[in-house]
């Protein structure tokens, strides 16, 4: 089977973009895609569909490069979202698309920057899943919860974005105990679905630097909706404002949050790098 395929890349997170093909796609396959010496290398395939809403003008699938497939991206939502305005930009530059983790509305700007609504940051512990401590209240626990981790104990946050993150505040995020702590609170017992986990140093209210260890795929150079989750994390501290910068190993992201209840915009640049088609 031959498909033919985009690779785009958003903060230095990439991704193989490709229409559904007529055969599924198993795991070892997109592996196989995944691997950067023998495939094309990505961290995550976004696999789209025709929409499933009338209202949306795409479904999109997401998968890591270890197979796994998972519910949201937010540099990948972007990524989409650029493909889509420049396949067809008579059909405006604010749509909505679809995915497991739900409907997503995106912008395109006029200097090519690309926003996604990536939803209510949600706190309770269930939406991640996270077996939480019992009797947790996620109205007041969810920003500051223990994690054992290796005869560790970890103050963490967890918060779902669609998909389920983990957040460690940092005093340097160049320091940060990614390679030790990341792959085993990824797969923690007390996340069954495993976790994203982030790292997060406060330079000011208005500026994080920020490290993520993805779920399924390790270290990469950015991830939008960790950044949306550091920043809702962050804010339900009481340490940053609504605008956020996220510099991530990348590049440099924004996030608005107003607050409880309300919706999180991430905005950053999406490229294409080149087009290419694989036999698998």
């Amino acid at each position: 089977m031959r498909i033919e395929f985009l690779k785009m890349q958003g903060l230095g997170n990439d991704f193989l973009v490709f229409d559904a093909p007529a055969a599924e796609l198993d795991s070892s396959r997109l592996r196989a895609l995944g691997d950067r010496h023998t495939g094309v290398g990505f961290d995550q395939a976004l696999m789209l569909e025709t929409p499933r809403d009338p209202d949306t003008r795409v479904f999109y699938r997401i998968f890591n490069s270890d197979g796994s497939e998972v519910e949201q991206c937010g540099n990948g939502a972007r990524c989409v979202a650029a493909l889509l305005y420049s396949r067809a930009p008579e059909l405006g530059r604010d749509f909505l698309m679809d995915s497991l983790g739900g409907v997503v509305h995106a912008r395109v700007s006029d200097d090519g920057m690309v926003s996604v609504d990536m939803g209510v940051p949600n706190f309770d512990p269930r939406a991640l899943p996270f077996d939480a401590a019992a009797g947790a209240d996620p109205l007041t626990a969810a920003p500051a919860y223990k994690l054992t981790v290796d005869g560790t104990e970890l103050d963490i946050g967890a918060v779902s974005m669609g998909n389920p993150h983990v957040v460690l505040q940092v005093s340097d995020v160049k320091a940060a105990p990614l390679e030790r702590f990341g792959p085993s609170i990824e797969s923690h017992p007390q996340f069954p679905r495993r976790t994203n986990v982030g790292f997060m140093q406060i330079v000011s209210p208005d500026h994080i630097r920020l490290r993520v260890f993805e779920r399924g795929v390790g270290e990469t150079l950015a991830c939008g909706t960790g950044a949306c989750a550091a920043v809702a994390v962050g804010r339900r501290r009481g340490l940053l404002n609504d605008n956020v910068r996220v510099d991530l190993p990348g590049g440099t992201a924004m996030v608005s949050w107003a607050g409880a209840g309300e919706r999180a915009w991430l905005t950053g640049p999406a490229t294409t790098v080149f087009s290419g088609s694989i036999d698998i």
